[in-house]
Order: structure tokens, then C-alpha cells, then sequence
């Protein structure tokens, strides 16, 4: 399964993420001043390069700044104010902007180029959406809606791949990469309907 990813590489990064964090924190940063930075650093890769057709350089780019995500939850865990509510909802909205931005530069650049791909990742871009509404949704009236085939951090690495190995000149990537994102997007979707629909029925 997709899903399962992250849950076997969490230890390994855990045990490298960790000291950064408690680093970041003695030097005076904050959970919610490193996600800032990084989303802003991200949203401006993803308009600058992607646009652009330098797909190489954005996405590394992208995949640094999007090591924030990984620093800024760990700092909230281990500092001694923990993590607060307003981070949470600050860490939550900057990854919907963020997603979607990275689609939003790759389908500018499609579309200048005029590419039959442009459809599919507008597609991608609304299940994309669509996973995350759901699940607050759901958890705004008391149902706990998580899972699903490709949760966002198996989405992420997906388009960022394939667009870095288009970069790269490998033949098909894109479009391969692309297409398995909708597919898993759509089967997400449904997945977290199926899910609200049982546990609206028992309560």
C-alpha cells in the first residue's frame, strides 16, 4: 500500500530531524516561524521555476524548503510550550497552499506549451482538495475521517518525482507520474466518503 511510506521511513528521519530541531530551538527559532519561511520559500520556487519549464532546480528547490514540515512539527513536540492550537491550524493551511501552488506551477507551464496534460493535473489539484475538505469536514462534526490510498505525503512525493525526473529528461515520467496521481487522488476521495458514510450512520 501507498499509505505505508511514510510509517516506514518515520524512525529513520526521526532520529535525524530531531537534534535540527532541538538545534533551531536553542538558536531562537519557532515552530511557526519555520513554517512560514519555508512555505514562502517553496510558494516562490514552484511560481518562479515551474512556470519557467526548469523543472531540475524547482523541484530540489521545492524539496528543500519543504523540509520545514518535517522541523516545525518536531519542534512543537519537543519544545516545552508544545504544540498550540494556532500553529496547528497555521501548519494545516500553509500545506493546502503549498500543494496546490506546485500544481499551479506546472500547469502554467503546460499550459504555455499547450500540453494535453494540463486537464489531468487541474484534476489532481481538485481531488487534492477535495481529500483535505472532506477530512475537516468530517472532523468538524465529530467523525474522524483519516487514511485512504495516497494521504499527502505519498501525493507529494508522486508529483515532485515525476516532475523532477522530467526534469531530468526521463521519457514518460511526467505524464506516468500524473496520471497514478489522479487515479490515487480520485480512489482517496471516495476512500474518505466510504469512511464518513459508516461512521455518520453510527452515531
Amino acid at each position: 500500500m501507498v499509505g505505508m511510506i511514510s510509517r516506514i521511513l518515520k524512525p529513520a528521519v526521526t532520529v535525524i530531524v530531531n537534534p535540527v530541531a532541538r538545534l533551531m530551538l536553542r538558536v531562537g527559532l519557532t515552530p511557526n516561524s519555520v513554517t512560514v519561511a519555508g512555505a514562502v520559500g517553496l510558494v516562490c520556487s514552484a511560481l518562479y521555476f515551474y512556470p519557467r519549464g526548469d523543472f531540475k532546480v524547482g523541484s530540489l528547490a521545492i524539496m528543500f524548503f519543504s523540509l520545514s514540515d518535517l522541523f516545525d512539527g518536531a519542534m512543537a513536540r519537543i519544545s516545552q510550550k508544545g504544540a498550540s492550537r494556532w500553529g496547528s491550524f497555521l501548519d494545516s493551511t500553509i500545506d493546502r497552499i503549498t500543494d496546490s501552488v506546485i500544481l499551479i506551477g506546472l500547469s502554467l507551464s503546460l499550459i504555455r506549451s499547450h500540453d494535453r496534460l494540463t486537464p489531468v493535473v487541474l484534476a489532481t489539484l481538485v481531488t487534492g482538495m477535495l481529500i483535505s475538505y472532506i477530512r475537516a469536514k468530517a472532523e468538524s462534526l465529530g467523525m474522524e475521517c483519516s487514511g485512504g490510498i495516497a494521504e499527502r505525503t505519498e501525493r507529494l512525493v508522486i508529483v515532485l518525482l515525476s516532475i523532477l525526473f522530467h526534469g531530468l529528461g526521463i521519457a514518460y515520467a511526467l505524464p506516468i507520474g500524473i496520471w497514478v496521481l489522479a487515479i490515487l487522488g480520485l480512489v482517496t476521495v471516495v476512500q474518505r466518503l466510504a469512511i464518513v458514510k459508516r461512521a455518520a450512520g453510527t452515531q
